[in-house]
């Protein structure tokens, strides 16, 4: 049976493909972004969110429990007046870069990187492996409405954005404040299974291998 392992810790990405039927298990890799970046140099969004999403799918890709199995590592960075924005830790962050996101707009990038653990001799009865290792970004615009500061704050203190890219959700508290989003709805949660679809089909697997039997 074919076997998808979600390289990341993210409580959103898992509850999507959960809802999308998709079966999987998670394991999280120990990568350190700010490393990886550094080591590439990589300042451009778009390129960021593919680079640490292809980091953290190579670093569980090479653990043993990988083996025979197709691993997913998804990153997502939100990209506002031409600067990248991860997650932002600290409420001093979200906030500045809140009151500066109302009544404006800004595009998440979330990337996406498959790789094939399966082998490419021996099919084991989950399939052959094709040796895959590929990526893809799905991107969409996120238009804010206008926020105040007390409104602001309330969100900051319930400790939802701290640790999101751009200091918000959709799928959260945070959706009370987006207008609309022009693009793939799920990039924004940060995960497109459309997205996905593509890079298993590339890897000779269809999407719907992983649903559940019936």
């Amino acid at each position: 049976m074919l076997h998808l392992i979600l390289a990341s810790q993210s409580p959103a990405r898992t509850k999507l493909l959960a809802e999308a039927g998709i079966r999987h298990t998670v394991l999280v890799s120990d990568v350190d972004e700010e490393a990886v970046q550094a080591k590439y140099g990589v300042t451009d969004p778009h390129d960021t969110a593919l680079l640490l999403a292809r980091a953290k799918a190579e670093a569980v890709a090479s653990l043993p429990e990988a083996e025979g199995a197709l691993v997913l590592g998804c990153d997502s960075v939100f990209e506002f007046d031409g600067e990248a924005h991860g997650k932002p830790y600290t409420a001093e962050v979200a906030r500045e870069r809140m009151l500066r996101m109302s009544g404006s707009a800004g595009v998440l990038h979330t990337g996406h990187w498959l790789v094939d653990c399966r082998d490419t001799d021996d099919d084991g009865g989950a399939g052959r492996g094709s040796g895959a290792t590929l990526g893809a970004v799905a991107s969409a615009e996120v238009s804010f409405q206008d926020m105040d500061p007390e409104e602001i704050d309330a969100y900051i203190a319930t400790g939802e954005p701290l640790h999101c890219a751009g200091s918000f959700t959709i799928d959260g508290l945070g959706g009370a404040f987006i207008r609309k989003v022009d693009g793939d709805p799920h990039a924004v949660v940060g995960l497109s299974v459309s997205t996905l679809r593509g890079l298993l089909a590339a890897a000779s697997v269809r999407i719907t291998d992983l649903w559940p039997p019936r």
